[in-house]
């Protein structure tokens, strides 16, 4: 007794038990076998990208959004080289999947023996990836399939790869008849991982402590689903919250704790609390350079620091700390607040977070007098602010929006509100060009109901744009609103300000919204603030996908000087309050 199955049937009843509804990718000759067990399935829907970095970038998204892992595919050689690229992105902002290649035949690959489309891609992906291996029989499939599933979502979690010869795709093997019965908590952890008992006592001491106590939240804060633990203990310490360029959301942009997100793109205001703070709280990220200045972290060493992380390699490196947890984010705050009860008292500076936000206050005043400035009078365009301005305005409620673009995504930071987690999502880890529209369009996929908007610069947008054509096939009616102002902006302004010189900084002439058009998606070219609500109301109505090519002229952002500090780390001169050696 037992099933008789190929691996590939093999594979899909595994991802089947973990409850995967995506699969992301291009068909190809050798994935056959698993492309039809695929189609044996309804409940899996599959979609067919137009480039197979497009893959990953979904399947990467498709988490962001949901919390649900999700698979990409690709095809061998060329196909998985591909690939590489949208692994980077989730590897890189620890978002799990399971990618699938698959190789030439067992007898032909590992050592491989130079037939056209030769590559040992788990080589290729290994720097870009949490586990791979290569399956060398279908009788090992379940096995190894739910043990790159567990690298996957355990501890920090990120993507996975499997490669699969052609033959091993399609090798009938019988199986137990109860092989696929297993359910995931069975071969994986499910439950939280608590903090240690001491480290909770000492971290809420010093909380207790503090006078300018501050919070800053990462995506690890979104994958625990904490971010109420954090609004509530925000509102115990009447202390002012940071949220990471992955966890926007955590608190709303409308709550008195905001003092703005993203780290250093968020203006002065972040700096100045961690400037004054005394006492940190860190949950769930990874203290990346998006804020550091020419010194390092702004968590300086000075700080009485708590650190809280899943990942042991995040607790002490770059910033150090006072008090560490090897916890779930959410697990650990729940502890925290147990520690931190109603009639537990705390010494806060009660105009500690009213200073902060004033501070914000001010600054969005700024941003607000760059909105309604006039555009020169030479240019038939719009500040990027105005544009933001008129977005942020015009998007519904429940819109979710996806950040591209280097320099563009500073203005959408600071002016498209946000209310929830999951709604708004940047790419900070390897900040890939281009990664917006099949985010975008996996967002769509996952959550239908809902406006997808995709707010790129016209540089990025560039580097997947071909999408449109899966966006078209599929049905995913995703708005792109384009900053067009005709270069790579930033890349032009650094090389005349530093060197007075350009080249290769020009991409005018493009018509985004006739291309649009070709792919058989609604294309309009808005040059105006006035125009934009309207505009924006037409494509969303349209029902199909659609681009706003919208004019626009370069300025600098005013958080580009912070930006700029970050960039001299490590060539800086060190801090001459720090002690000197003694010889």
């Amino acid at each position: 007794m037992g099933l008789e199955l190929t691996g590939a049937q093999a594979l899909v009843r595994v991802l089947l038990g973990e409850a995967v509804r995506h699969v992301y990718g291009i068909v190809g000759g050798k994935l056959s076998p698993l492309l039809h067990a695929i189609s044996e399935h309804p409940e899996l829907r599959f979609i067919g990208t137009r480039h197979e970095g497009a893959g990953p970038m979904m399947a990467a998204a498709n988490f962001a959004g949901t919390g649900q892992l999700a698979v990409a595919i690709a095809e061998m050689g060329p196909g998985g080289l591909n690939m590489v690229s949208g692994l980077g992105v989730a590897f890189n902002n620890n978002l799990p999947l399971l990618a699938i290649t698959t190789n030439q035949h067992r007898a032909a690959a590992y050592p491989h023996s130079g037939m056209f489309m030769d590559l040992d891609t788990v080589a290729a992906s290994r720097p870009v990836v949490k586990w791979n291996a290569v399956v060398h029989d279908a009788r090992r499939i379940p096995e190894i399939a739910r043990r790159a599933i567990r690298e996957a979502l355990s501890g920090r979690p990120g993507p996975v790869h499997l490669d699969i010869p052609q033959d091993v795709l399609g090798q009938v093997c019988r199986f137990p008849i109860d092989e696929f019965d297993l359910a995931p908590q069975r071969y994986r952890p499910i439950g939280r991982v608590r903090p240690d008992a001491r480290a909770v006592r000492d971290a809420a001491k010093l909380l207790a402590q503090a006078r300018r106590p501050l919070i800053v939240a990462g995506g690890g804060v979104v994958a625990s689903e904490a971010a109420e633990q954090v609004r509530e203990l925000a509102h115990r310490l009447d202390c002012p919250v940071i949220p990471t360029q992955m966890a926007l959301g955590v608190v709303p942009s409308d709550s008195a704790h905001f003092i703005g997100h993203g780290g250093l793109i968020a203006g002065a205001p972040v700096k100045e609390a961690f400037a004054e703070a005394d006492v940190i709280l860190g949950v769930g990220c990874r203290w990346s350079s998006w804020m550091w200045d020419e010194q390092g972290p702004f968590a300086r060493r000075s700080h009485q620091t708590i650190a809280i992380n899943i990942d042991p390699s995040a607790l002490g490196h770059p910033a150090v700390h006072q008090v560490a947890m090897q916890a779930d984010a959410g697990a650990a705050l729940d502890d925290l607040l147990a520690a931190t009860a109603e009639d537990w008292q705390s010494c806060v500076d009660s105009g500690w977070r009213l200073r902060l936000k004033a501070s914000r206050e001010r600054y969005e005043e700024g941003i607000a007098a760059s909105a309604a400035a006039p555009a020169p009078a030479s240019q038939h365009a719009m500040h990027p602010a105005a544009l933001a301005r008129e977005i942020a305005r015009a998007l519904p409620r429940d819109a979710l929006a996806v950040y591209d673009g280097g320099h563009t995504t500073f203005w959408s930071n600071d002016l498209i509100p946000v209310h929830a987690v999951r709604t708004r999502f940047h790419e900070p880890g390897m900040s890939h060009l281009g990664f917006g529209l099949p985010y975008a369009l996996a967002l769509k996929a996952v959550r239908p109901g809902q406006p997808v908007v995709l707010i790129t610069g016209d540089g990025s947008f560039g580097f997947t744009l071909n999408e449109l054509d899966t966006a078209r096939r599929y049905g995913l009616a995703v708005l792109t609103i384009v900053h067009n102002n005709e270069a790579w902006g930033i890349i032009r302004a650094g090389q005349k300000n530093a060197l007075g010189f350009e080249l290769g900084t020009s991409l005018e002439g493009t018509d985004y919204a006739a291309i649009a058009r070709g792919f058989g998606s609604h294309g309009e070219r808005v040059d105006a603030p006035e125009q934009v609500g309207p505009a924006i109301g037409r494509a969303l109505a349209s029902g199909l996908p659609a681009v706003l090519d919208c004019r626009t002229h370069f300025v600098p952002h005013p958080a580009m000087p912070m930006f700029a500090s970050m960039n001299r780390y490590g060539f800086a001169a060190p801090d001459a309050s720090l002690p000197k050696p003694h010889h």
